[in-house]
């Protein structure tokens, strides 16, 4: 079923991405370190693959961003990725807002949000320095969409 999105609704775009990154539980009782990839991500979260759930609310560490860098965030939703249990997506609310993802060219209604970005370190200064990502939204994955419509299989 394809649910169609409006585009006020969000806070602010989705881009869809490929980031292998690691992740680690800052929760002592839930331990978890894994090397994860980022498939979405927006100026106030992301979604990624694991191989593991996590409990709600969870609060974790994501390293190894673009340029060297690090964010704090907490496990704001967590979905099996098919039927096998091999995979899940987690949804990743972050504490600190906007562009700690490296895009090179970001959406502008992540700028609103490029002032909370403090904790994230990046290792290249300027904006298309070492670690930038860069987004061409005419080709495969960014093309699968229109622009403000998206399809959430599964969802009800």
């Amino acid at each position: 079923m394809e649910i169609l999105t409006p585009r006020g609704t969000r806070r602010s775009t989705r881009i869809r991405v490929e980031i292998a990154v690691n992740v680690t539980s800052l929760d002592r009782r839930r331990s978890f370190a894994e090397k994860c990839m980022v498939l979405v991500v927006s100026a106030q979260g992301c979604g990624l693959r694991s191989s593991r759930a996590l409990p709600m609310e969870t609060p974790i560490m994501i390293n190894d961003l673009p340029g060297g860098g690090s964010v704090t965030g907490h496990v704001a939703s967590c979905l099996p990725l098919g039927n096998d249990g091999k995979y899940f997506l987690v949804g990743v609310s972050l504490y600190s807002h906007g562009n700690v993802w490296g895009i090179a060219n970001p959406p502008e209604d992540w700028q609103a949000d490029a002032s909370n970005a403090g904790s994230v370190n990046p290792a290249g200064n300027g904006a298309e320095g070492p670690g930038k990502l860069t987004v061409n939204k005419k080709v495969w994955p960014y093309n699968l969409f229109t622009e403000g419509v998206e399809n959430h299989s599964g969802r009800k």
